[in-house]
């Protein structure tokens, strides 16, 4: 069961019944979006209507890829709803038939012409909850090796190499400011650091 799905006997570990959806409508439509209004009624009887995003729902990869233990890679990329360019990392949508590893390894591929011999999953992140239910699938990604794959950027991406345990200077960033991004860098430096603990016990 995903931890997103609901809560195992939500009485018994004091969360609210979840409202009833009473109707849904489609209130606007893109290429890329879906609008849908939620009119729903709560245990206490209150009725709200919600708005949110909806879309195909594959799921996403970010990956942390580091060339070697102390650096990840980091893509400069346009980004729309900045009218700018941001320092993020990695990511992209799970096509058809993939795994979250194939979507990995793909991805990197195609944005940091990178494969990897060693990809494995961290953590699910979402954003934005209240109006959508996008997930990410964060996968740390070691053991690279080159390897180019087309992909779909209208241009070449920038690929930076940043030293994973200069985190705090990276946020004085004026581009490096995605949520994700930042939650998945610190996900896997917690992550290597306490390995490198659990190793050098095991060495004394």
């Amino acid at each position: 069961m995903s931890r997103y799905d609901s809560t195992p006997n939500r009485a018994a570990s004091g969360y609210p019944q979840k409202p009833q959806i009473l109707k849904r409508n489609t209130v606007a439509q893109s290429r890329l979006f879906q609008v849908e209004a939620l009119d729903l009624r709560f245990s206490n009887g209150e009725e709200r209507q919600f708005e949110r995003l909806t879309g195909a729902d594959r799921g996403a990869v970010m990956i942390v890829a580091m060339p070697d233990p102390e650096h990840v890679l980091l893509i400069r990329e346009y980004a729309a709803g900045f009218e700018d360019y941001v320092l993020t990392l990695p990511k992209g949508l799970v096509d058809p038939g993939e795994d979250v590893i194939t979507a990995a390894n793909r991805e990197l591929m195609e944005e940091c012409g990178v494969g990897a011999h060693h990809l494995e999953p961290l953590a699910e992140l979402s954003l934005a909850p209240n109006y959508m239910r996008h997930r990410m699938q964060v996968i740390l990604a070691t053991d690279l090796y080159p390897k180019r794959l087309p992909g779909d950027e209208p241009e070449p991406l920038i690929v930076e190499t940043h030293a994973l345990e200069e985190l705090p200077a990276l946020m004085l960033r004026e581009d490096f400011h995605e949520a994700r991004a930042i939650a998945a860098l610190y996900i896997a430096r917690d992550k290597l650091r306490e390995e490198r603990h659990d190793h050098t016990n095991d060495l004394l």
